[in-house]
């Protein structure tokens, strides 16, 4: 999710590989802290017995999960669906949709599909660094840290309840502190991240190994057959914990959505290099450590060091979980830009924190939203166990989503042959529809929240794209063509002012409303009149050489048309300066920008629901002025209202 810069490409393979480790691999790289964990431990909502069957069947579903998911699904198939160099569920949704008529429902199905993965992926963003965090800290009671419960259980009781609730306020602390960081970017802590993760990695398989060599019996979970076992002979129970062995793959999504900015080879390589080896060795030895040791499943990972070790492979793990949460807040920073370019949601305001990488950006309202969020989940369900049972839901179905758009961009983009895409793509399906059915039954426990989440975004993306399609559809109803008031204005000249007036239009080929009612109020005109439309692509980036067309519609009219990526964010006073390199000079500074502001009055065919309606008027005072938006000028811009009967 986050997006390419400049400056990172050009880095050696190695460099950028070790980079991408805290990026590209944080979400996933902390798996390993609480997955074994939910499955095992009595303080889990969904737990099975600790038994050498058990042990062995739920690390071999990991270890295979990690194999079909990540390796082949992500790492071999889905890498190679690149829009342009960007990856992620919207410019997947962009590729599936690429030789398909605007008006084909199956275009429109494959739309609503890729806005509701999206819509997802922010119920991920919520879940993440609560989850992430708060098990970290959670090593400190399970490391033995904060002192051992007293005997009597009344006393054990409360001073549990004491425990947890530092652990809560610590949690919250640091969340506070990540938040309250954003707005200097990523760009100067970034180079710290990627060896603070490799010497995560690093860590969680050497412990692996060295617990490996104490239970080699573990190394049977290598065959499929022990997790398939598992599943057949284990019952109810045994398909309800694949629900928890999924959070050893949540973060696949991340591999995918982060190949803007790293490329696929420093991707693939850290992950077959560092990455898989370290998880690998990591599950295996706390299946080993449990293998001897059962009564340790409370906390696996934290029980694997020695006393005096626990404390700093605490202080490890909880920079490796903020690095995590960094990867995926900047992400969803990502995630928004594109959605808002794309035309899902209201213009808000969007800070570049750096010069030179353009994926370092800053979204206030974004930022403070997801804290509440993450402090709220983190209050509400206070422990790592019972947070898990949230997790997953959302995950699981992106991961679903991502394979129906697979499939379509292989059979209609690449050509794929239906024999040749649709194994492929049901072997993926049955996997993850299995992993979300498992899921579906925590939706009481607190599977629903990620939905509700969705849901509600889902509603707000769409509601927001068809109420300007309607907007648009009203206004340009009541214009004119720009032929028509060229030839009007030959007929019935009006009176003509000095200077270059800008008129900021959606549709190219009508007049603004704009200008129609300065010229019915005020009988006036400027000398050099410019219909200014910006369109955004459906691809990341426009080169500034294909950025800008002029075209001369009559005389003293022009119109111009600057070309967005849905990556970046328009700058009108550049984008007018490259127009003298194509014959017409015009300063932002010194011209007049008119725009046009709706206000919006229901009227008997309103085209969508009144509740809709209400939403979208709320939204759009959300909007960050186009002005403001668009880098005009301070003092440039005069805006005409208008009433819009919907």
């Amino acid at each position: 999710m986050t997006t390419e810069s400049h400056g990172l490409r050009k880095l050696s393979p190695t460099t950028l590989m070790v980079a991408a480790l805290g990026v590209v691999f944080g979400d996933i790289g902390t798996s390993p802290i609480y997955t074994l964990k939910e499955c095992f431990s009595p303080k889990s909502p969904h737990h099975i017995d600790v038994t050498s069957a058990h042990v062995i069947g739920v690390v071999s579903l990991i270890i295979w999960s990690l194999l079909m998911i990540v390796c082949v699904k992500y790492l071999v198939f889905v890498l190679r669906a690149d829009n342009k160099g960007e990856g992620g569920i919207l410019s997947l949704m962009t590729l599936a949709t690429h030789r398909m008529s605007d008006s084909s429902k199956r275009r429109a199905m494959i739309v609503l599909l890729g806005i509701f993965g999206a819509s997802l992926l922010f119920g991920d963003g919520i879940i993440t660094p609560a989850i992430s965090v708060l098990s970290a800290i959670e090593g400190l009671k399970d490391g033995g840290l904060m002192g051992a419960l007293p005997s009597d259980s009344a006393a054990a009781l409360i001073w549990d309840h004491r425990r947890q609730m530092l652990i809560v306020g610590i949690t919250i602390i640091i969340l506070i502190a990540i938040f309250s960081v954003q707005f200097h970017g990523t760009q100067s802590i970034g180079k710290f991240f990627g060896p603070i993760t490799f010497l995560w990695f690093l860590t969680l398989g050497g412990l692996g190994a060295v617990h490996l060599v104490n239970a080699p019996a573990i190394l049977a979970a290598f065959s499929p057959i022990a997790g398939i076992q598992f599943l057949v002979h284990g019952g109810h129970e045994s398909f309800l914990i694949l629900g928890s062995v999924f959070l050893a793959v949540t973060g696949a999504e991340a591999l995918y959505a982060d190949m803007g900015h790293f490329g696929k080879k420093p991707i693939r390589r850290g992950w077959f290099s560092i990455v898989f080896p370290a998880l690998l060795l990591n599950y295996l030895g706390q299946g080993a450590l449990l293998l001897n040791k059962p009564e340790l499943a409370f906390s696996p990972l934290f029980q694997m060091v020695p006393s005096w070790a626990v404390l700093p492979l605490v202080l490890l793990a909880t920079a490796a979980t903020i690095i995590a949460s960094q990867a995926l807040i900047t992400g969803t920073y990502s995630l928004v830009l594109s959605a808002v370019q794309l035309g899902y949601l209201p213009r808000i305001n969007v800070r570049h924190t750096s010069e030179h990488a353009r994926g370092q950006i800053y979204i206030p309202l974004v930022n403070w939203l997801l804290m509440l969020a993450c402090i709220g989940l983190v209050v509400m369900f206070r422990t790592s166990s019972n947070l898990a049972a949230a997790y997953g839901v959302a995950v699981t179905m992106t991961m679903l989503i991502t394979t129906i758009l697979f499939y379509f961009a292989a059979r209609y983009l690449w050509k794929w042959s239906v024999f040749k895409a649709l194994p492929l793509c049901l072997v993926f399906g049955i996997i993850e529809l299995a992993f979300l059915t498992a899921n579906l039954l925590k939706f009481f426990d607190g599977g629903w929240l990620p939905i509700a989440v969705a849901v509600v975004l889902f509603i707000l993306m769409t509601t927001w794209a068809t109420g300007r399609r309607l907007v648009r559809t009203r206004l340009e109803a009541s214009s004119i063509t720009q032929e028509m008031l060229i030839e009007s204005l030959s007929h019935h000249p009006p009176i003509f002012v000095p200077g270059t007036a800008i008129f900021m239009t959606s549709s190219r080929g009508r007049t603004p409303v704009a200008l129609l009612h300065n010229l019915k109020h005020n009988g006036t005109i400027h000398e050099r009149v410019i219909f200014l439309t910006i369109i955004f692509e459906d691809e990341p980036w426009v080169s500034p050489g294909s950025s800008v067309e002029i075209a001369g519609i009559g005389p003293g009219f022009w119109q111009v048309t600057g070309r967005y990526g849905y990556m970046q964010r328009p700058n009108v006073p550049r984008l007018l300066r490259l127009c003298g390199s194509k014959g017409l000079e015009v300063s932002a500074e010194k011209s007049t920008f008119f725009m046009g502001r709706e206000v919006i009055v229901p009227g008997k065919r309103p085209g969508m629901a009144v509740w809709r309606w209400h939403i979208f008027s709320f939204a759009s005072k959300l909007a960050q002025q186009p002005a403001s938006y668009f880098q005009i000028p301070v003092g440039r811009v005069i805006e005409l209202g208008q009433q819009v009967e919907v």
